[in-house]
């Protein structure tokens, strides 16, 4: 039986794609393993940590978008693949791997998250740190079973950050391909990590600016889960430089919303569903978007029982407390609002943009499940 990636064509639906990288990814580890396995049992411990990380969850958005970047690029606004490209487009099966590296630097990014985040959990399973930790703590060793839960992870993160190039380099992808995305893929890493240090900057100043916690949406997610995607996608295929303005454009709302829901779950949703503990950023005392929004919004005694209560609370009743005075102030349904509007910009560049019905179509429902997601 084949395998998903293996009669890859440039018309694979964006539907396909997710196990069509996972395949990619597991074939990845399986090669990686092989290699590196003589090193020891130490770092085999490592990779089979990161290869569950990354195999036993995530949505694969990333390379979803990079894929919709590809086909967008491919048709240059006109409506139909124009297959083989100038110059020789690179095959669909290498670009197929290529865009599977996007999900070592999410790895990366979650992983280094969780630690600076202290989180327990996440996807319902124990953070990579807290394994980590564990292993320590069940084997007896010397030191501190935290300190080494954190020291393993940041390696183990840094790992995928490596392994992200490494993928995209072993590829297949040629020479000119690579030079096409080398801007795009520089810029998506640096902004991802840019994004990171101002949300650390935020929440250790307590900022309650909402254009603050906007541009770390800006630098942290938007950019790098959704337009830079499209535009490694774009890239990879030589597609216009309109094309690729106007897909940065779509993945710029499309990614405020991916985040502005991620935040609107971080107080508001199922842990079931989520695989993270309800409330979290509550507990932490983040302030994303929707809590600054509350901040601002809310009146003098609301705003100070939120400020009194952030990062302190821990009981579920205190939680919930907290979850109905966000309410109050008009903060969720003005983050609903955001949400509408951007997802609808989206849509309505989308469909002027003169790209295939096909393509059209799988990206606006793509955006629509993104905005009405609960998890």
């Amino acid at each position: 039986m084949n395998s998903p990636d293996s009669q890859w064509s440039f018309t694979a639906p964006l539907s396909a794609v997710p196990e069509a990288v996972n395949a990619c990814l597991d074939q990845y580890f399986a090669d990686s393993s092989k290699e590196f396995g003589s090193i020891g049992s130490e770092f085999g411990q490592a990779i089979s940590y990161l290869k569950d990380f990354i195999l036993l969850g995530g949505k694969r958005v990333r390379p979803m978008f990079a894929w919709a970047g590809i086909r967008a690029g491919l048709e240059g606004g006109g409506g139909s693949l124009s297959v083989p490209f100038p110059d020789a487009t690179p095959n669909p099966k290498a670009l197929l791997s290529a865009i599977s590296a996007l999900e070592f630097i999410q790895a990366c990014a979650l992983v280094h998250d969780d630690i600076i985040d202290k989180s327990d959990t996440r996807r319902g399973n124990p953070t990579t740190h807290r394994k980590f930790e564990e292993e320590h703590r069940q084997k007896g060793w010397l030191g501190s079973p935290e300190h080494y839960g954190i020291s393993q992870a940041i390696l183990t993160g840094d790992l995928a950050l490596a392994w992200a190039d490494d993928m995209l380099l072993d590829s297949g992808l040629g020479h000119k391909a690579l030079h096409k995305l080398r801007a795009p893929w520089r810029a998506m890493r640096t902004e991802v990590i840019a994004g990171q240090i101002l949300d650390v900057t935020l929440e250790n100043t307590g900022s309650e600016s909402v254009d603050d916690s906007l541009k770390v949406i800006e630098y942290k997610t938007a950019s790098y889960t959704v337009a830079r995607p499209l535009h490694i996608g774009a890239a990879m295929v030589g597609a216009d430089p309109q094309v690729v303005d106007m897909l940065r454009r779509i993945g710029h709302d499309i990614g405020l919303v991916f985040q502005l829901r991620d935040d609107q779950l971080g107080v508001f949703g199922d842990p079931v569903v989520t695989g993270k503990p309800s409330g979290d950023d509550l507990r932490t005392g983040k302030r994303t978007a929707l809590i600054n929004l509350a901040l601002h919004k809310g009146t003098e005694s609301q705003v100070k029982k939120l400020r009194d209560a952030l990062g302190v609370v821990h009981e579920e009743p205190e939680i919930n407390d907290l979850r109905e005075l966000i309410i109050a102030t008009g903060a969720e349904e003005t983050v609903e609002d955001y949400i509408r509007i951007h997802s609808q910009r989206a849509i309505d560049t989308l469909t002027a943009a003169g790209l295939s019905d096909a393509i059209t179509s799988e990206l606006v429902a793509l955006t629509t499940k993104l905005n009405d997601r609960k998890f």
